[in-house]
């Protein structure tokens, strides 16, 4: 004869959550409303009895010890399995009946909130900068005006079901080894809701919720980037039978600009600038996002060299302030002379005694060095 540990399929030394949780699966394979037929019955009358045992700590350690429990020859304790010596009851009726308080909360809502919505905008790098107002369209589920989300044709309402009586649950007795247990299902009828519509609405099909586009004004905060999402509470489809709506997220897509590369808070631009006037050095007027700023450009500059405009870049997104506009230098090299401009050049290349310059590595401390020294990891 199988021990009770074969019977569960569990070692001698399994812990008292194994035994648990191996005889939950085995009921659930056995149980007479599962498997009907003489066998299985058999089979979880021992499945049941051997749980008994394993299950209380005082029963094992005298099976452990005797082979038997409670000292009965025939191995059936003395609760037996109607008696209140049964210890796997509760266990029983919370695997196959939800528990002691199943059925009792009473029938469903038909109200169910609705499903929130994802979708992509697109803004300037300007209105990144400073935040905007957009209008945005979309098409989503909006409560039904024929019904104003009831469900029902005007002028009627909802009827109690006549077969679960406006508890949304039937109840039948179910024969067992325990004797006569009554399960609690939700009504086939009603589908658990206690009512049924007998007269849906024509324009949503009794949903309470019909298919629509609708615009709204999404303000767009200053400091956004690429990937950003704005979450707008209860903005998103309407629920079922006049359920909440849920929630709408927008993802911000910033389109690339012509004149400025977003980095961070940072904006960077080029500024290509003649010759001389590296040369001999200047004030320029730079268009930004704030208007026209003008820009010191000293003698002497050279290509690479950045000019910073404090704060007047990308507004910082959760907190005050604003990043910097970086304007790189770019000193561009004359082409196609006239005569005398080339002449012009020749003159100043002799003043400068640069006719035939020496072709010699940069040092360490010129600008060119140190910037490719920066760039390379400071090989």
């Amino acid at each position: 004869m199988a021990s009770h540990y074969e019977v569960l399929g569990v070692s001698r030394d399994a812990t008292g959550e194994e035994i648990k949780k191996a005889y939950r699966k085995l009921a659930r394979k056995l149980h007479p409303d599962v498997n009907p037929g003489d066998e299985a019955a058999d089979e979880f009358k021992k499945v049941s009895h051997a749980y008994e045992v394993l299950s209380d700590p005082q029963k094992r350690q005298i099976y452990d010890t005797t082979g038997n429990e409670n000292g009965s020859a025939n191995g059936f304790g003395g609760g037996g399995y109607g008696g209140a010596g049964f210890g796997g009851f509760q266990d029983i009726f919370d695997t196959f009946f939800g528990g002691a308080g199943a059925g009792a909360a009473g029938p469903a809502s038909r109200m169910r909130r609705g499903q929130d919505a994802l979708i992509s905008v697109g803004v300037s790098l300007k209105d990144a900068v400073f935040g905007t107002n957009t209008s945005i369209e979309l098409e989503t589920a909006v409560v039904c005006e024929r019904c104003s989300g009831s469900c029902c044709e005007p002028g009627t309402s909802p009827q109690t079901c006549d077969i679960c009586r406006g508890t949304g649950q039937i109840q039948r007795a179910v024969r067992s080894i325990l004797g006569q247990v009554m399960t609690t299902a939700p009504c086939p009828t009603c589908q658990g809701f206690g009512t049924v519509i007998r007269n849906p609405c024509n324009e949503c099909a009794g949903q309470g919720r019909v298919r629509s586009r609708r615009s709204l004004t999404l303000k767009v905060p200053a400091g956004v980037a690429t990937g950003t999402r704005i979450q707008l509470s209860g903005q998103g489809e309407a629920g079922v039978a006049g359920g909440p709506q849920g929630d709408l997220y927008v993802e911000i897509q910033v389109a690339k600009d012509p004149a400025y590369v977003r980095d961070g808070d940072d904006l960077h631009a080029t500024l290509q600038l003649p010759m001389t006037a590296a040369a001999l050095g200047t004030v320029l007027d730079f268009e930004t996002f704030d208007g026209a700023q003008p820009v010191r450009i000293a003698a002497g500059s050279q290509s690479g060299e950045v000019i910073t405009l404090k704060g007047l870049g990308v507004t910082h997104l959760r907190s005050g302030g604003r990043g910097d506009v970086r304007i790189h230098l770019h000193v561009e090299t004359p082409t196609r002379l006239d005569d005398e401009q080339e002449e012009l050049l020749r003159r100043l290349a002799g003043l400068r005694h640069e006719e035939k310059p020496a072709a010699k590595p940069a040092t360490a401390g010129s600008g060119v060095f140190s910037r490719l020294r920066e760039r390379f990891g400071g090989l």
